[in-house]
């Protein structure tokens, strides 16, 4: 290996989030199937006529390059590799399924099922299909995946009624490994008061 570190090209991801960065930049966390979440510098990427600005957009999926040895790497290339549109519940779910994977998953550590799970949770939030579905499917695999699983076999979520009897488990269990509670879930609570 160069002192440059490694040289990973052509990556399928998905942005997970993005903070401002020094005056043009971004750090952008991305969710990637053989090398998991990893961290990036985008750089000039909030320029107004960087190609990026409009590249990073989360829940769309990405092919990425990027290289480095340290921490956060720099991103040398991203593309599109489709649309998903999301909007109202479909968004927020995103979110929620974003900050899970932001907070259970360690830098680095690969999760093809995981990754899988999730392309598939926005595929069917896209499609207009029941999210709590969705999510419940996610959340299963997110905790099988990284080791506090509920044990069993996959509960048939697209059933109402079984997923109604699974949500307060998996809830718990979340709720138990993350210690405090999710932003995303606490502004979905609220929204649901209003709806």
């Amino acid at each position: 290996m160069s002192s440059r570190g490694q040289r990973v090209n052509h990556v399928g991801a998905y942005m997970l989030h993005g903070s401002a960065w020094r005056e043009t930049s971004l750090i952008v966390q991305i969710f990637t199937r053989e090398h998991g979440n990893v961290a990036l510098v985008a750089k000039g990427a909030k320029r107004p006529y960087s190609a990026l600005r409009a590249v990073l957009v989360a829940f769309q999926p990405l092919v990425v390059s990027w290289s480095g040895a340290g921490e956060v790497k720099t991103l040398t290339r991203a593309e599109l590799a489709g649309i998903r549109r999301l909007d109202g519940r479909a968004l927020m779910s995103a979110w929620y399924m974003n900050e899970l994977l932001l907070r259970m998953l360690p830098r680095e550590d690969p999760h093809p099922v995981l990754y899988d799970a999730y392309d598939a949770a926005l595929q069917a939030l896209q499609e207009g299909g029941r999210a709590a579905a969705a999510l419940r499917r996610f959340e299963w695999v997110l905790l099988e995946e990284t080791g506090y699983g509920v044990g069993g076999d996959v509960p048939a979520f697209d059933d109402p009624e079984q997923e109604r009897r699974m949500r307060p488990l998996l809830r718990a269990r979340l709720d138990e490994l993350l210690g405090r509670p999710l932003r995303t879930r606490t502004v979905m609570l609220e929204l649901q008061r209003y709806s």
